[in-house]
C-alpha cells in the first residue's frame, strides 16, 4: 500500500514533525516529554479548544496535573486569550507554590505579560513546546480527545453561563474518579 500510495480509510495519517530553528520565544521545552511525574503538581500543562454556543465559539482552557492527569483548573470564555489561561490557574485549589513547572504550547494566550507576572509570582519554571509540534504537549492533546468525546460531542451550549456550569459539573465528576 505505501509504495502505491495508498491509505486506508481505518486509520488516519500521522503527524510528522517538522523542526525548525526559528522559536518566536527564547524559552526552551523543559519538559521534553517526561509525562510520567512522581509528584503532586510537579508540572502541570495546558491547552485550549474551542466549543460551540449559539452561534458562535467559545474557548475553554484546562490545566491538568501531569502527576494523577487530573483536571486541576479550567475556566470558559468568549476570547482564547491570556484572561481565559489566568481565570484557569486562579481555580487550582492546590497550593501554587507547589507548582514546579507550567508546559504550554507556543501560543500567545501562555506567553504573554499576563502570565509571566503570574507564574513568577510563585516561582513557576515555563516550559514551551517545539514550534509546530502536538507530541510535545500530548497529555493536553490527548485530555481534548477525551475532553471533547465525553463532554462536547452531541451537546449544543446555549449561553457560556450553561457551558461554565455544565464544565464545572463535568471537572467535579472527573475529579471524584481519581
Amino acid at each position: 500500500m505505501k509504495e502505491n500510495g495508498l491509505v486506508s480509510k481505518y486509520t488516519v495519517a500521522q503527524y510528522k514533525p517538522h523542526k525548525t530553528s526559528c522559536n518566536e520565544s527564547p524559552m526552551s521545552n523543559e519538559l521534553n516529554r517526561q509525562f510520567k511525574q512522581e509528584k503532586e503538581l510537579s508540572v502541570v500543562v495546558s491547552d485550549l479548544t474551542y466549543v460551540r454556543v449559539g452561534m458562535s465559539w467559545n474557548y475553554v482552557c484546562l490545566l491538568v496535573d501531569l502527576f494523577n492527569r487530573e483536571i486541576i483548573g479550567y475556566s470558559a470564555g468568549p476570547n482564547k486569550d491570556a484572561r481565559l489561561v489566568y481565570k484557569a490557574i486562579s481555580t487550582i485549589s492546590g497550593n501554587l507554590g507547589q507548582m514546579c513547572l507550567f508546559h504550554t504550547d507556543r501560543g500567545n494566550e501562555f506567553k504573554n505579560k499576563l502570565i509571566d507576572e503570574a507564574l513568577d509570582t510563585f516561582n513557576i519554571k515555563r516550559s514551551l513546546s517545539m514550534k509546530g509540534c502536538p507530541y510535545d504537549n500530548a497529555v493536553a492533546e490527548a485530555m481534548f480527545k477525551v475532553f471533547k468525546t465525553e463532554f462536547v460531542k452531541g451537546r449544543h451550549f446555549d449561553s457560556l453561563a450553561e457551558l461554565t456550569s455544565e464544565l464545572s459539573d463535568y471537572v467535579q465528576q472527573r475529579s471524584q474518579s481519581y
